[in-house]
């Protein structure tokens, strides 16, 4: 009897299919966002390092940039419309969190599908224009300027590719049905990321391009 009660009062066991994965039940910063927390405050170091040789190659020096590049490196068409698009991507991106936390797996997969599209596209745009930079002859090879720029963005571009293949991840793993309002970490750990990787190109463009040096 007091079984049968039990039963009544308790109603049916409800099983969580994604219990298995470990959501963090505690509170706190969770093991992935922990981790990428470390990982980003590492490469922060690293773009610090790049920034300083920069820095230090462009006082070595009285006309930054040399003359013969004073007006190679432009704005339009490639890199302002690139800058735009990766703007953006964060944007979607974020909004990719925010529905995910609210157990939105529509709007949540839609997000992150254009976040991919859009990290994708930057990347082909910054191929395009090193083609173009090259065709007006600032290569690797261009002296401490052109080494230095190749150096700065080349190593932003292999951490925007790195970013797009996380992202693809994720959203593979979405389609999957492995993230929900209760389990999303590595779309949190991975969003982290992708603006980590945007303020730094902020800077770069801001650097590069908008305050090139002095003449």
């Amino acid at each position: 009897m007091t079984t049968d009660s039990q039963a009544l009062t308790t109603g049916p066991v409800q099983h969580d299919p994604l219990e298995h994965y470990g959501h963090d039940r505690r509170g706190g910063i969770s093991n992935p966002i922990l981790g990428m927390l470390l990982f980003i405050t590492s490469e922060v170091m690293f773009f610090a390092g790049l920034f300083a040789a920069y820095f230090n190659a462009r006082a070595s020096v009285d006309v930054w940039p040399p003359a013969e590049f004073a007006d190679t490196l432009q704005v339009m068409p490639y890199v302002g419309p690139a800058t735009v698009l990766l703007i953006i991507s964060s944007f979607t991106c974020q909004i990719a969190v925010w529905s995910i936390r609210k157990g939105d797996r529509t709007k949540f997969l839609r997000a992150m599908s254009v976040t991919v599209a859009l990290g994708i596209t930057f990347l082909l745009l910054q191929v395009v224009d090193y083609f173009h930079l090259g065709s007006d002859g600032l290569t690797m090879s261009s002296g401490v300027y052109g080494t230095t720029y190749y150096t700065l963005t080349g190593f932003h571009g292999a951490h925007v590719f790195g970013g797009v293949i996380m992202l693809s991840m994720v959203l593979y793993r979405g389609t999957a049905g492995q993230f929900s309002a209760r389990h999303h970490d590595a779309v949190e750990a991975a969003s982290l990321y992708w603006h980590f990787v945007d303020v730094v190109w902020i800077l770069l463009f801001t650097l590069l391009y908008i305050i090139p040096g002095t003449n």
